[in-house]
């Protein structure tokens, strides 16, 4: 697969050598696999076996919500392999919602992750979105430290999803 868009610094300002970051439908193949994969992470450490089927397909469904009109989804890759992706909801009141941040095992803590949120921000910027926020889990404390220090700050609850237990937003000047 070819990357065709180039990658924007992470918040560090390095970007992962070699690593591009290229805008995409959640319908091609490749976003499929790596929304699949965030999916079967993230169902799997919160009921603490292996997500099913059934439940991932489930969640799938909802991957409309990052095509525009609604929202944008970037996958970030090294040659043909897919490393991650990020989604951003828009939002009325010029809010984007930062959804779907997931790296793939074997390429954690390479900047990966902060390299997406940075492609996120701008994107929101270049939308005129004003603020950016998001919702996590209490078991993805690594989630937690890179939005922390990506300047996400905890906020109080935005929503009322099932899940969340801490909420972040951080806003755009």
């Amino acid at each position: 697969m070819r990357w065709p868009r180039a990658s924007r610094p992470g918040h560090d300002g390095r970007v992962p050598p070699t690593v591009t970051i290229a805008l995409t439908s959640p319908h091609t193949t490749a976003a499929r696999g790596a929304l699949r994969a965030y999916f079967t992470d993230i169902v799997g450490r919160y009921h603490g076996r292996a997500a099913c089927s059934t439940e991932i397909d489930q969640v799938l469904a909802d991957t409309d919500a990052l095509e525009p009109p609604h929202g944008l989804l970037w996958l970030a890759g090294q040659e043909t392999a897919v490393l991650g992706c990020a989604g951003l909801r828009f939002v009325p009141g010029g809010i984007g919602e930062v959804t779907r941040v997931w790296v793939s095992p074997a390429a954690r803590r390479r900047g990966v992750a902060s390299a997406l949120l940075a492609t996120v921000e701008a994107a929101a910027r270049e939308h005129g979105l004003s603020l950016l926020r998001l919702d996590t889990r209490d078991d993805l404390v690594e989630a937690r430290a890179l939005y922390a220090r990506c300047g996400f700050t905890e906020v109080p609850a935005f929503n009322d999803d099932v899940y969340a237990r801490h909420w972040f937003a951080k806003t755009l000047g």
